[in-house]
């Protein structure tokens, strides 16, 4: 397969910047995902990887090779769109086998390796059937199929789950990390569902109106978030936003909220004024002996746990709590955080201040 580095990639649309100085690297084998809202330049990206759009600056290269101006058939890549695009008067097997055929594959090659390509995916018996008659499950298979077959350097994924419902949705991501497992291929995946990426990437990039807000695993863009945008887009709920002002530099392992203090990571930065601290659902834990005081506003249950709603003085708060706690709605209680888990943001810029705890994912990222 293939390593995939961009450089500095932009693109400008008249005057509109869909994507703004993206850099990022794509390890050989990774699956990795470009998570971000509608309109923030992840499927521009892709297209811009895939040949389909030409960057107005900037490097792609595919296994070493400088490709950002050469067209999508000079790139050895596979896209799988989100609406399947299948040729609906070909049978399945006609349409996995049809890139083989136009490539002039002898037809004897061509029907092993759709054999074997339908063995991978399970649809050895839906090979003489008509599209139009499949599921959307099993016509995604077949799309799938269609790129497989080719043996790309690398496979490109624009939302292929979007337009399958919930069910089919999950057992499709659990079976495309499983088929990607399998293959050992390089695969870049465009999705809005935060759930989807956290779920199957094994690198995440988070963008927002064309920006890079951060590069890095799943599990370290969720324990530490690089600006507020990926806090709040990352988790569900997402992190708590406690807004507080007050003066923090280095060294400092603590914060004022009110009349509370409250330990955080040691800080390696300076920084004044607007701040916010930032705390996960599941950090927080009742303890009527903790200084920092909120009241109980809700509570939903979600079988084995609860979602906890407070009102704190300094703004709403959640916790993701076991259903066995007992929580009674108009109650004040003290709240404790783990503290090795919390972040500083400058309420300012968004950006997280960097402290003890996240120094290694933040200047990674």
């Amino acid at each position: 397969m293939a390593q995939i580095i961009i450089r500095n990639l932009r693109k400008d649309f008249g005057a509109f910047t869909a994507v703004q100085s993206s850099t990022f690297t794509i390890e050989d084998g990774e699956f990795f995902m470009l998570l971000g809202p509608s309109g923030c330049g992840k499927t521009t990206t892709l297209r811009m990887i895939a040949g389909l759009e030409l960057p107005s600056s900037g490097e792609i290269f595919i296994d070493g090779e400088e490709v950002s101006q050469k067209p999508a058939s000079q790139r050895d890549i596979a896209f799988v769109f989100q609406m399947f695009a299948l040729y609906p008067h070909m049978n399945v097997r006609r349409n996995i086998s049809y890139p083989l055929i136009s490539q002039g594959m002898p037809r004897a090659q061509v029907r092993e390796k759709v054999a074997e390509v339908a063995a991978i995916l399970g649809i050895e018996d839906l090979l003489d059937r008509p599209v139009g008659g499949l599921s959307g499950g099993d016509r995604q298979r077949v799309a799938l199929g269609r790129a497989i077959v080719r043996d790309p350097a690398c496979f490109l994924m624009d939302e292929p789950l979007g337009a399958l419902d919930a069910e089919f949705r999950e057992r499709m991501a659990e079976e495309l990390r499983a088929l990607h497992d399998r293959m050992g291929a390089t695969t870049i995946y465009v999705t809005h569902d935060q759930l989807e990426a956290m779920q199957m990437g094994d690198k995440i990039v988070v963008m927002n109106h064309g920006v890079v807000e951060q590069f890095g695993t799943p599990q370290d863009i969720y324990d530490w978030p690089a600006t507020l945008f990926v806090a709040n887009f990352i988790g569900s709920p997402p992190m708590n936003a406690l807004r507080f002002e007050g003066a923090v530099g280095p060294g400092q392992d603590s914060v004022m909220l009110g009349d509370a203090a409250v330990a955080i990571p040691a800080l390696r930065a300076q920084a004044n004024g607007a701040l916010v601290l930032g705390v996960r659902p599941e950090h927080v834990h009742p303890d009527d002996s903790a200084p920092y005081r909120g009241r109980v506003t809700a509570t939903e249950y979600l079988g084995t746990t609860q979602i906890v709603s407070f009102d704190t003085p300094n703004g709403p708060l959640k916790a993701r709590l076991p259903s066995s706690v007992p929580v009674a709605v108009g109650t004040t209680t003290g709240l404790r955080f783990d503290a090795r888990k919390l972040s500083l943001f400058d309420g300012s810029s968004g950006h997280a201040l960097v402290s003890e705890a996240n120094a290694g994912v933040l200047q990674h990222g």
